[in-house]
């Protein structure tokens, strides 16, 4: 995994994962867990946010956000686990500004709200979805990819790297802004 530490690694070193996690790695179905998408919601307005992928609900996030990474940075993103293939969806509404690949993210999806001032980070996808191009306007629900371990991620780990940024709306995709956390919004279910 590079310098990146494991996101539920603790103090002591021990990796302290989610009981749905692990019944999945012990061969038992985890109940929060499916393999369907569903259907954005029709009272979810602009700002609405949902867990980006499926089957997760708000209850299975760990707050990753400010967990240590290598050379002394902060994470400033969370990573939601799940089975490698399980879909990734948009969180929210916006626009796809780049399919991209690196070293550390591996495959990568830049979605800017519509508003310009907010841009969502997916990583470590296993692929994108069928048809997905930059430019296209996604609402939340819609199919980005799915979960993977491309990149600097753990094979024996896959899972959705996401990060949200406050930015300037003329700012590029690889421009950086001011991290937002993920997790209280997700949980609230608006940004």
């Amino acid at each position: 995994m590079g310098a990146l530490v494991w996101p539920y690694a603790t103090a002591s070193g021990n990796i302290a994962l989610p009981d749905r996690v692990m019944a999945e790695r012990a061969g038992e179905a985890a109940p929060t867990q499916t393999a369907t998408v569903r259907p954005a919601s029709p009272g979810l307005t602009a700002r609405s946010l949902i867990v980006p992928v499926a089957g997760i609900g708000p209850e299975a996030l760990a707050d990753t956000f400010t967990q240590a990474r290598g050379e002394g940075r902060l994470h400033d993103a969370i990573d939601i686990t799940a089975r490698e293939g399980t879909p990734v969806v948009a969180a929210a509404a916006g626009r796809v500004e780049k399919l991209y690949r690196s070293d550390a993210g591996g495959n990568t999806i830049y979605v800017r709200s519509p508003d310009g001032r907010v841009m969502f980070y997916y990583a470590h996808l296993k692929d994108y979805a069928p048809g997905l191009a930059e430019g296209q306007v996604v609402a939340p629900g819609d199919a980005l990819g799915s979960v993977g371990w491309t990149g600097n991620a753990d094979q024996s780990a896959p899972h959705l790297h996401l990060a949200m940024q406050e930015i300037a709306p003329d700012a590029r995709w690889w421009e950086g802004g001011a991290p937002l956390n993920p997790y209280p919004l997700l949980v609230a279910g608006t940004y």
